[in-house]
């Protein structure tokens, strides 16, 4: 699966467990770990579970499963790892925090959606 496909099939996980503010950058030139940072929030600790959880299940079913599950312990900021695509779930009070969109530079021309 390709970081296109695997960027779409995270967003589509996101999407069905009604993800918040979805952001996707393309970092394939600022970043040698990863091609595609994908960010979105749930309302809750147990929203942000079931969206990180989802994402790991759906590429999981595609043949892709997450090289990594990060943060599930307390559920504020969990990091799955999809290898080309990591994918940030957050509270909103955590991401505005952190605001990692704006360190990977959101406003750049590489912004994807």
């Amino acid at each position: 699966m390709n970081s296109k496909q695997l960027c779409d099939l995270a967003v589509e996980a996101l999407e069905d467990i009604k993800g918040i503010d979805i952001k996707i950058l393309d970092v394939v030139d600022k970043s040698s770990v990863t091609d595609i940072m994908i960010f979105a929030s749930g309302s809750t600790s147990r929203q942000v579970k079931a969206l990180a959880n989802n994402v790991a299940i759906k590429a999981k079913e595609a043949g892709s499963p997450a090289l990594g599950l990060e943060g599930d312990d307390t559920n504020e900021w969990v990091l799955v790892d999809l290898g080309d695509v990591v994918v940030h779930v957050m509270q909103p009070s955590i991401r505005e925090f952190y605001n990692l969109e704006k360190l990977w530079g959101e406003d750049s021309p590489s912004e994807l959606r």
